[in-house]
């Protein structure tokens, strides 16, 4: 047997996309919405705001627990506030667990519990609905790690997710990292082989390994299983391209690849809907039918990108990024946030009840609006997303489909930029024709490749992923 054998993915595949016509590939609609029990579908022809929020600068100890509690009251109460004041139709609320929050299940249950009771205190009083998603923090790094599923991270995870689904979680999310610190290394060196390894050897297996279990938590639980996202990944990439550190086009090859890895979700059982930060979501959605979220200009209180606009094309939770509690001039910043994403979903869906000709209209505006600026942009087009969703689902097996996807991506930016619908200086035009060698060169097979990367890899322990 060779060193990948007994490490396959035995799951079903995606073989074809959920999508055909693209005037069907539009927000707010899903071919298979989430429905809940208070009256909310996601993907149902609603787009609903989702805010995601955060503490102050502060430490997480037993001693400030107090203080952290308090901190989630304050912005959940402004929230559902707001809500009632605007009459807004519904949305979801995430919790994104910090590092101690995971490493001490209790304290990540009992701020769940603390959102989860609060918002239907306001649900029972006023109305207003409400979804939460709750997503542990993924804490297998650190020199302490005894292996990626096993030991006391991947147990403390677990416990989280459990705990917050019995505490009312409506959806489970999570930002897997399994194989991160081989692709930190990949987007450093720019090493697009190096990227497809660590994607399609250590992050696909990581995936199935972790989204097995979290299905089944959200079966016994009755929460739903959400979807991942590859933010650590493809996020990283975009935020240093954004900085000049790295290749847009880089960063843009990256980003679709990367939608192989999250599809494994879906093919464990995940339902949607996809986690706000992937944007590789609108390849998901593509392949799937799944209910996505997308974070775009919101996402500024975070970090800059290039996709403020062209995020809104597909979405079917509209979000910001994780924004602390800290006061501005407006009241409270995740106040301050639900506000604009609120005003945001209004013009999606007033644009939607005027007719399918205008919700299309303001589709392609949104597209329009950023495509011809970064290749990053143009990777998220609904026209390019469809038609390289259509020639992945081709594919067998993850390797192969990372490899397609990183082949794709590529052809579909290079014909942008012949085409004069995308602008790229001759530094990106010189990176995307050595990329495309680079990808044009990739082995056969995984093991070729995994012999070839293993040597190469040295923050990589092989023991830890069952590889040695």
């Amino acid at each position: 047997k060779t060193p990948n054998d007994e490490r396959r993915l035995v799951m079903p595949e995606f073989k074809s996309t959920a999508y055909q016509d693209l005037n069907d590939f539009i927000y707010a609609n899903a071919k298979y919405p989430v429905a809940l029990k208070n009256g909310m579908v996601i993907g149902g022809g609603t787009l609903y705001p989702e805010v995601n929020f955060t503490l102050p600068t502060m430490n997480i100890a037993e001693s400030t627990m107090p203080e952290v509690i308090r901190n989630y009251k304050e912005i959940i109460t402004g929230i559902c506030e707001r809500a009632k004041d605007l009459h807004s139709p519904g949305f979801v609320a995430e919790i994104e667990t910090l590092p101690p929050m995971t490493f001490e299940p209790k304290w990540g249950i009992e701020v769940c519990k603390t959102v989860v009771d609060i918002a239907k205190e306001f649900a029972d009083k006023h109305g207003i609905k409400s979804a939460v998603r709750i997503t542990p923090n993924d804490i297998r790094e650190g020199s302490d790690l005894v292996h990626m599923w096993r030991g006391r991270h991947w147990d403390a995870m677990l416990e989280t997710f459990e705990g917050c689904a019995k505490a009312g979680a409506d959806f489970l999310s999570v930002e897997a990292v399994g194989g991160k610190e081989v692709h930190d290394e990949a987007i450093m060196y720019c090493d697009i082989a190096k990227s497809v390894f660590a994607l399609s050897a250590l992050g696909c297996p990581d995936m199935k390994k972790l989204w097995t279990e979290i299905v089944a938590i959200a079966e016994r639980t009755g929460a739903v299983a959400a979807g991942d996202t590859a933010c650590g990944f493809a996020n990283t990439a975009m935020v240093l391209a954004d900085r000049n550190y790295v290749p847009k086009v880089f960063a843009a090859a990256v980003r679709v690849m990367t939608a192989v890895r999250s599809l494994v979700a879906h093919e464990c059982g995940a339902k949607g809907p996809h986690k706000d930060c992937g944007y590789e979501g609108v390849y998901v959605k593509a392949i799937t039918g799944t209910p996505i979220a997308m974070e775009g200009r919101m996402s500024a209180c975070a970090h800059l990108s290039p996709v403020g606009n062209v995020a809104g094309c597909l979405a079917d939770l509209w979000s910001n990024e994780s924004v602390q509690n800290i006061k501005l001039l407006g009241g409270m910043a995740p106040t301050v946030c639900f506000e604009q994403l609120e005003y945001d979903c209004r013009m999606f869906n007033m644009a939607s009840r005027r007719g399918k000709e205008t919700a299309l209209l303001l589709r392609d505006i949104l597209a329009d609006s950023d495509s011809a600026f970064d290749p990053q942009a143009y990777v998220l087009r609904p026209d390019v997303v469809l038609d390289i969703s259509k020639e992945l689902v081709k594919e067998d097996g993850h390797y192969n489909r990372i490899k397609k996807a990183a082949a794709l991506a590529l052809e579909k930016i290079k014909a942008g930029y012949d085409s004069g619908s995308l602008q790229l200086d001759d530094k990106e035009l010189m990176w995307l024709d050595r990329l495309s060698e680079d990808v044009d060169a990739l082995p056969a097979d995984l093991d070729a490749l995994t012999e070839e990367m293993l040597p190469q890899c040295d923050k990589l322990d092989p023991a830890k992923y069952d590889m040695a």
